[in-house]
This record gives structure tokens, C-alpha cells and sequence, in this order.
């Protein structure tokens, strides 16, 4: 597969604390696709992946974040047969109240357990489930090197 045909992009995990001290994350839901995934877009010429996850996060649904540790990068081929490798980083929202811009019809903060089951893509779970890891600890964490999940499928998310 030449360079070009590689798709490379970037996101966040934003989480906040909800009011009983749990984690919640924010998930964008698409109408065009009709999909819950986390915000993220393509690189533009020049952009770094760090620029680029801000940046996609901000337009998306209107936060300013910080950048926090990265996660363990997805990877599937998309609608016109490339390859597209996403890199993601944990988020903190500091400025700004999250709101539905450009392709996105509805963003919604979930805590984690809901936020599994309403994504859309297989791949996107083991990138939460990565979150989680982080959260709690937990020796599996998976941001050793740079894991990469990749599933073509698609399954319906239900809360």
C-alpha cells in the first residue's frame, strides 16, 4: 500500500467527572454516517498528530482541551479501500461547553460502561477499554508501544 493511500488522522478521549465522581467520555454522533464514534479528523499538510487531535476535538464539538497521555492508535480501511491510521490522546476539556458543530448532529458525555455499548465500530472499543485501563491503573494497560486495533466491522450500539 503506497504512502498515499493511507488515510492518517487524529482524536481524543475527552473525559470529564461527573457529579458522583465518575469518569464520563464524550461521544459524537454523526448523521451523514449515523454513527457514535469519539471526535477526530484527517491531518492537514504540515499539522503534527498532537495539532491535529486539538483541532478536530475543538471543531467537533467546541472544547478547548488539554492533552494528556496518548492512547493506543485504530486502524481499519475506509469507505474508498485505504487504510486509515488513527492516533488518539486522552482530553480534558478547559474551555468552551460541548456542542454539536460541522458533521456532528449530537455529542453526549456517557459514563464509560454506557459509552462501550453505544459506539459504533468494534475498533473503538478496545481504545476505551485502553481509557479505562489507564483510569484504574490496571497492569493490562495497553499504551506500552503503540498498540493497533483494527476491525473493519461495524456493530449497532444500543445504551
Amino acid at each position: 500500500m503506497s504512502d498515499r493511500s493511507v488515510v492518517r488522522a487524529a482524536g481524543g478521549v475527552v473525559v470529564r467527572q461527573a457529579a458522583d465522581h465518575e469518569p464520563e467520555v464524550l461521544l459524537i454522533h454523526r448523521s451523514r454516517h449515523d454513527d457514535w464514534t469519539f471526535p477526530k479528523g484527517k491531518l492537514e499538510p504540515g499539522e503534527t498528530f498532537q495539532a491535529c487531535a486539538l483541532r478536530e476535538v475543538a471543531e467537533e464539538t467546541g472544547l478547548q482541551c488539554l492533552l494528556g497521555d496518548e492512547l493506543p492508535q485504530t486502524s481499519h480501511v475506509d469507505h474508498k479501500g485505504r487504510l486509515k491510521i488513527v492516533r488518539y490522546w486522552v482530553m480534558r476539556p478547559i474551555a468552551g461547553e460541548p456542542e454539536a458543530r460541522y458533521d456532528v448532529d449530537v455529542v453526549r458525555w456517557l459514563p464509560i460502561d454506557r459509552a462501550i455499548r453505544l459506539l459504533t465500530y468494534d475498533y473503538d472499543r478496545p481504545l476505551l477499554e485502553a481509557f479505562a485501563s489507564v483510569l484504574t491503573g490496571s497492569p493490562e494497560m495497553a499504551l506500552r508501544a503503540p498498540r493497533t486495533f483494527g476491525a473493519p466491522r461495524r456493530s449497532r450500539g444500543a445504551l
